[in-house]
């Protein structure tokens, strides 16, 4: 069940372009576990920033105040994307939230609304 739910969890973060961001809450609820926003922290912690599974872009994955919760390479991985920090060290996710859920097919919410 697991690794089936990593799987879904993957998919949809695959899908999150470059240069936006999503939350570990709106992937939760694109793959219908609502506050499951840990589990999402749970799938994104197995893939070992990076490897095995480099094709997961980890590192688009914020809290839900568009902080970092991984710290430094996180952020140096955005901002070469182009995200932008505000002085308060957040992205806008009104600006960088990725709301494509409907690209995904789980569901008609955008994943910010």
């Amino acid at each position: 069940m697991i690794e089936s739910l990593y799987e879904r969890i993957y998919a949809v973060v695959r899908q999150v372009p470059t240069g936006r961001v999503a939350t570990y809450g709106s992937i939760a609820r694109a793959v219908g576990i609502p506050r499951g926003a840990r589990q999402v922290g749970y799938a994104m912690a197995a893939l070992g920033r990076g490897a095995p599974r480099s094709d997961v872009p980890w590192h688009r994955i914020v809290n839900a105040k568009g902080e970092s919760s991984i710290g430094e390479e996180q952020v140096v991985r955005l901002r070469a994307e182009g995200v932008a920090f505000g002085l308060d060290g957040r992205i806008d996710l009104q600006e960088y939230g990725w709301d494509g859920i409907d690209d995904v097919g789980f569901g008609q919410e955008g994943l910010f609304g």
